[in-house]
């Protein structure tokens, strides 16, 4: 039985939504963050060495980092959706933002995070990390005011990827002159299946407010 180990608020949300869009049976196992560090329980280092969430289990195999399993989860029961031909301009912007999510957009993002712990000792680095939010963000704008999606006009496995970035900038306000980005994200909001996933995923911040 394929199996996703999804921890509260976090990336793992997305891959319920890929599996709500392909009409996929799974089951959730949950887990949730520590109350004091919101750092994932030791219990995810049972089911993956880096103790990461998201990780899918689907018989005997354990599959760790939220590009891996979505590429997985499309080649084993995609059925051809949501991947563009191979060989084909589309194919090769289709891969480019699969990676560019996890890569060139989070990075900043999480340097922010982290280096507000710092206090005053960050300030050196804000400058350098908040322009490289900016170039990310412009990188979005430009793409999406050209397309309906991130990588064309259709719905593919990279925006499963990309959604992520952008509605962590929107939940801290800073899609503030990015229309294109804001639009984008509030259509993914308002799809069936990742309404869905996002009732069956629990909490969840970064999403949009159903109540």
């Amino acid at each position: 039985m394929l199996t996703v180990h999804h921890l509260n608020n976090s990336r793992s949300q997305r891959v319920l939504w890929l599996l709500e869009e392909l009409g996929a049976e799974y089951e959730i196992r949950r887990y949730e963050r520590d109350a004091k560090t919101n750092r994932a329980p030791i219990e995810l280092k049972t089911i993956h060495p880096l103790g990461k969430s998201p990780v899918i289990t689907d018989g005997d195999k354990t599959i760790a980092e939220t590009g891996t399993i979505i590429e997985y989860l499309l080649e084993n029961y995609g059925e051809g959706n949501f991947v563009p031909e191979k060989g084909t301009e589309e194919f090769d912007t289709y891969r480019h933002f699969m990676h560019y999510a996890e890569g060139s957009a989070m990075f900043p993002f999480l340097l922010a995070i982290y280096t507000a712990y710092l206090g005053d000792a960050a300030a050196p680095l804000n400058p350098i990390i908040m322009g490289e939010i900016k170039a990310q963000l412009d990188y979005m704008e430009y793409r999406l005011i050209r397309s309906d999606y991130i990588a064309g006009d259709q719905l593919t496995g990279a925006d499963f990827m990309v959604i992520f970035p952008l509605e962590a900038a929107k939940a801290r306000g800073r899609l503030l002159g990015y229309d294109a980005c804001l639009d984008y994200v509030n259509k993914i909001h308002k799809r069936p299946a990742y309404l869905k996933a996002l009732e069956k995923g629990g909490d969840y911040a970064f999403g949009p407010d159903v109540s």
